[in-house]
C-alpha cells in the first residue's frame, strides 16, 4: 500500500509516533489510510453542511475496511464575491485548489482519495488534483440547494436588483424575496456551473440531483466512503474512467442539460490534467448534435430538484444512449459501465415534462462556439437561455474597460435597446482572474432588455446568466485582442446559428486602429493575482497554467 510510506518499518517508527498523537490505534494504521479532502466552511452555503457529508463518507469508509484521514480546501462563493475585488480570486482558487491537495496527498501518501465539494470552481479544482494524483478517487458533493418560495432562486435577486431600478419591484418586494429565495444549504438550485460540475463528475449515480438536505445524500455519502475502498481493492483509478469516451459522454451531458458555459473553462482544464485534449470545436460539435432536452434555471423555471424527481442524470444518460448520443462501454467509478449502471437502477424519464427527450426544447445543445474577427479564438454563448430575437442581430458597441463601468451604465439607464454592452480587460490575464458577470447579465434582464440588448465580454459569465451573454472572447484585449479595439457606435454582428462574431469595421480602419493600440495595464496589487498573471492561458484552452 502506497501508505507504508508512512507506517511501515524500522525507518518509519517516527512517523507511526505521530500517527499514535493523532489517536490512532496500530490496527487503523495496518488498514488503507483514505485521504477525506473536505472544503467544509461557514462561508459558502453550499458547503455549510459538508461536515455531516465527510462524517457519512468516513463511515462508509470504516465499515468498509479502511481508515478516513480528513483535510481542507478552501471553497470562495461566488455568489459573495461578485462584482467586486473578491471575484478576481474565484477562477484563480481553482489551481490553488488542485495544487494544495496534490501537496496534502504526497506529503502524506494516502491509499486513495474521497473528494468533498459542492460549488462552484471547488469541483473541478478536485477533479483536476484527482486527475493529476491518479489515485483510486470518488467525488462526494454537498448537493442542490432547493428552490426558493413561489419557485424563486438567487437569479431571480440579481435580477430584481434591476427591476427596482426600472420600476416594476420595489425595495421592500426585493428584500422580501431576498429572504426566501434561498432556502438553506447546498449549491445553488438551478442548472448554473456548481450543478453542471456535479452532473458531470466522477461519482456515484445520484451526486448530481439529490437535495442537499435529503436523507437520501448521506446515504449516498456513505455508499461513497464505501466505493472508494472498492476501486482501491480493484485498482481502478480516475485516468482509467476518463477515458476519451467520458470526455464525449460528459460534453453530451452538459449539452442536453444546457449547462453553464463555464463548463468550457474547467472540463478542457480537468481532462488536460489526464492528458486528454478538449477543444470548443469538439465542444460545438457535439453541441449541433445533441439536442437540449432540459430547461433548467436560468433557461426555464424548473430546478435541479425536479430533475431529480423526472429521473436525474441516470435518465438523462438513458436517453441518450438510446439515441445513441452516448457511449455506452464507457467505465464509471461503481466499477460498471454507462449502459449497466442504467440498466441496474432502470432509469428512465418520470416526468417528460422536464426531460423532453422526443420533444426537445431545441434541436441544438445548450452551448455554441462562435468565431469570427472579434473572436478568431472562439467565444461562448449558452444559447439555450438567448431570446429568439438576438439570435441573430446587429448591434450597437457601447464599450467599457471594467465590469464596475458596465454596471453603472446599465443601471444608470444608459443602455438601450439594440446596443451591445461591451465589457473588456476581465480575461483571465487581463483581469487578471476573469471575473463573472452575473451581476450586468442580470442587471440588463432585470431592467427588461433582455430580449433587446447583448453583452459582449472577454470574461465569463456565472451559470445564473441568460440572455445573449457571449464571453471567453478569445484572444482577450490584454492579449492584443480585436475586442480592445472596439469603439463606441461600432456595429457587431451576431449571428448564433451561423456561429458568427463579427466586427463590422473596414479591415483598414482596424488596421488604423491597431496602430495606436495600447493595451490597458492595470495596477494589480496582489502579489498572487500578478503571479497568476504571467503563467495563466487564455480562455480558449481553459484558463489552467501553461506547462512549464
Amino acid at each position: 500500500m502506497r501508505s507504508q510510506k508512512m507506517t511501515f518499518g524500522l525507518e518509519k517508527a517516527p512517523h507511526r509516533s505521530l500517527l499514535y498523537a493523532l489517536g490512532l490505534t496500530r490496527e487503523e494504521m495496518k488498514r488503507p489510510l483514505i485521504g477525506v479532502v473536505n472544503a467544509a466552511n461557514e462561508v459558502v452555503p453550499g458547503h455549510l453542511h459538508l461536515g455531516k457529508i465527510a462524517e457519512a463518507v468516513k463511515a462508509g469508509i470504516r465499515m468498509a475496511g479502511g481508515t478516513p484521514m480528513e483535510f481542507p480546501a478552501i471553497a470562495v462563493c461566488d455568489g459573495l464575491a461578485m462584482n467586486h475585488e473578491g471575484m478576481r480570486f474565484s477562477l484563480t482558487s481553482r489551481e490553488v485548489i488542485t495544487d494544495s491537495i496534490e501537496i496534502m496527498a504526497t506529503a502524506h501518501p494516502f491509499d486513495a482519495l474521497v473528494f468533498i465539494p459542492n460549488c462552484d470552481k471547488i469541483v473541478p479544482g478536485m477533479l483536476m488534483a484527482m486527475m493529476r494524483l491518479n489515485l483510486p478517487s470518488i467525488i462526494m458533493s454537498g448537493g442542490p440547494m432547493l428552490a426558493g418560495r413561489n419557485n424563486t432562486d438567487l437569479i431571480s435577486v440579481f435580477e430584481g436588483v434591476g427591476a427596482v431600478r426600472n420600476g416594476t419591484m420595489t425595495e421592500e418586494e426585493l428584500e422580501d424575496l431576498t429572504e426566501n429565495a434561498c432556502p438553506g444549504c447546498g449549491s445553488c438550485s438551478g442548472m448554473y456551473t456548481a450543478n453542471s460540475m456535479n452532473c458531470l463528475g466522477v461519482a456515484l449515480p445520484g451526486n448530481g440531483t439529490t437535495p442537499a438536505v435529503s436523507a437520501a445524500r448521506i446515504r449516498l455519502a456513505k455508499q461513497a466512503g464505501m466505493q472508494v475502498m472498492e476501486l482501491l481493492e480493484k485498482n481502478i483509478r480516475p485516468r482509467d474512467i476518463v477515458t476519451e469516451q467520458s470526455v464525449h459522454n460528459a460534453v453530451a451531458a452538459d449539452m442536453a442539460l444546457g449547462g453553464s458555459t463555464n463548463t468550457t473553462l474547467h472540463l478542457p482544464a480537468v481532462f488536460g490534467e489526464a492528458e486528454l485534449s478538449l477543444s470548443l470545436d469538439i465542444f460545438d460539435d457535439i453541441s449541433r448534435k445533441t439536442p437540449n432536452i432540459c430547461k433548467l434555471s436560468p433557461a426555464g423555471t424548473q430546478h435541479i430538484e425536479d430533475l431529480h424527481r423526472a429521473g436525474g442524470i441516470p435518465a438523462v444518460m438513458g436517453a441518450l444512449l438510446d439515441k445513441g448520443l452516448v457511449h455506452g462501454e464507457a467505465l464509471t467509478v461503481t466499477g460498471k459501465t454507462v449502459a449497466e449502471n442504467i440498466k441496474e437502477l432502470k432509469a428512465h424519464i418520470i416526468d417528460p415534462d422536464v426531460i423532453r427527450i422526443d420533444k426537445p426544447y431545441a434541436k441544438e445543445g445548450g452551448i455554441a462556439i462562435l468565431r469570427g474577427n472579434l473572436a478568431p479564438d472562439g467565444a461562448v454563448v449558452k444559447q439555450s437561455a438567448v431570446a429568439p430575437e438576438m439570435m441573430v442581430r446587429d448591434v450597437t458597441a457601447r464599450v467599457f474597460n471594467s465590469e464596475e463601468e458596465g454596471v453603472e451604465a446599465i443601471l444608470g439607464g444608459k443602455i438601450k435597446k439594440g446596443d451591445v454592452v461591451v465589457i473588456r480587460y476581465e480575461g483571465p490575464r487581463g483581469g487578471p482572474g476573469m471575473r463573472e458577470m452575473l451581476t450586468p447579465t442580470s442587471a440588463i434582464v432585470g431592467m427588461g432588455l433582455g430580449a433587446d440588448v447583448a453583452l459582449i465580454t472577454d470574461g465569463r459569465f456565472s451559470g445564473g446568466s441568460r440572455g445573449a451573454a457571449i464571453g471567453h472572447v478569445s484572444p482577450e484585449a490584454a492579449d492584443g485582442g480585436l475586442i480592445g479595439l472596439v469603439q463606441d457606435g461600432d456595429t457587431i454582428h451576431i449571428d448564433i446559428p451561423g456561429r458568427k462574431l463579427e466586427l463590422v469595421v473596414p479591415e483598414a480602419e482596424i488596421e488604423e486602429r491597431r496602430k495606436h493600440f495600447v493595451p490597458v495595464e492595470k495596477d494589480v496589487k496582489s502579489p498572487f493575482l500578478r503571479r497568476y498573471a504571467k503563467l495563466v492561458t487564455s480562455a480558449s484552452t481553459g484558463g489552467a497554467y501553461r506547462k512549464i
